[in-house]
């Protein structure tokens, strides 16, 4: 991958701790549950990752799904559901999320936000504080593409996906989907992957945290994060086809992308995905 050849040894890897590759994430309980992960027991994980608790799995359908039963059944905010592999991990508008065993990140954070007007624009605060989480690991900066992927120069690094659930009026629980391609030859065609030899528990212990500070963010996005955004916008005064004709001219504080029309006019998007016009 781009970046990777000559890129520094992999972070905060504790003796006995290795690669995806290296170890496996453990071996499951009767349950399919795993008591370890790359060789670290769930309860420190959790401490190193600042998470109420964390449950890790073998294989999952869906880490969401495990995600939003336990949220129903009373799981507090900070609690971290873990997948070696999926079996119907998913993306946004239904799409498959591929999640081979070893292969990458492939996790749910469970959050309990009370701001309704952050949540508008959370996906995007979150895939920020991804980006900024894994630079150090990725050997080179990770770029934003909006609302919700991240991307290296040889493809896409990872997604985001937020599922809400709402009770009276107001969020209840938010499910927070992120998969992490971490081992290149696993990665399906067009995708990228973090350095050779990174240990997915040195990504963890960045990422959750990064993850966590942005869900209690409140507001819409602040004039800080809009620059941030802007400096890794992979879209930025380019020209897409979808979801309207136009040069893609920055975001708005709510999270809308606007999209300079060839007639000179402005108009602001809020929902769809990305299409460069030049892409085949």
């Amino acid at each position: 991958m781009a970046g990777a050849a000559g890129g520094p040894d992999a972070p905060g890897r504790p003796a006995g701790e290795g690669s995806a590759a290296d170890r496996g994430a453990g071996e499951p309980d009767a349950a399919g549950a795993l008591t370890a992960f790359d060789g670290v027991p769930v309860d420190v994980l959790a401490q190193r990752c600042g998470a109420a608790a964390v449950h890790a799995h073998a294989v999952v359908g869906s880490t969401m799904d495990v995600a939003h039963a336990l949220a129903a059944a009373g799981a507090p905010a900070g609690t971290l559901v873990l997948a070696d592999a999926q079996a119907s991990g998913r993306g946004r508008a239904g799409r498959t999320w591929h999640s081979a065993p070893g292969a990458g990140l492939w996790l749910t954070l469970l959050e309990r936000p009370r701001d309704a007007e952050a949540l508008a624009v959370l996906s995007l605060r979150l895939g920020l504080a991804a980006a900024e989480a894994l630079d150090p690991f990725a050997g080179e900066r990770v770029g934003l593409k909006w609302p919700n992927d991240l991307h290296l120069a040889a493809g896409k690094l990872a997604g985001v996906l937020v599922e809400a659930r709402w009770r009276e009026g107001a969020p209840d629980w938010v499910a927070i989907g992120l998969g992490v391609n971490v081992r290149a030859g696993a990665a399906p065609d067009g995708a990228a992957a973090l350095y050779p030899g990174v240990a997915r528990t040195a990504v963890l212990a960045a990422l959750v945290p990064a993850l966590r500070a942005a869900t209690a963010r409140r507001g819409a996005l602040s004039a800080d994060e809009l620059a941030a955004w802007g400096a890794r916008d992979l879209a930025l005064g380019r020209v897409v086809a979808e979801p309207e004709r136009g040069t893609v001219d920055g975001l708005d504080p709510d999270g809308a992308l606007r999209i300079r029309r060839p007639d000179g006019s402005t108009v602001r998007v809020r929902h769809g995905s990305l299409r460069f016009a030049d892409d085949r």
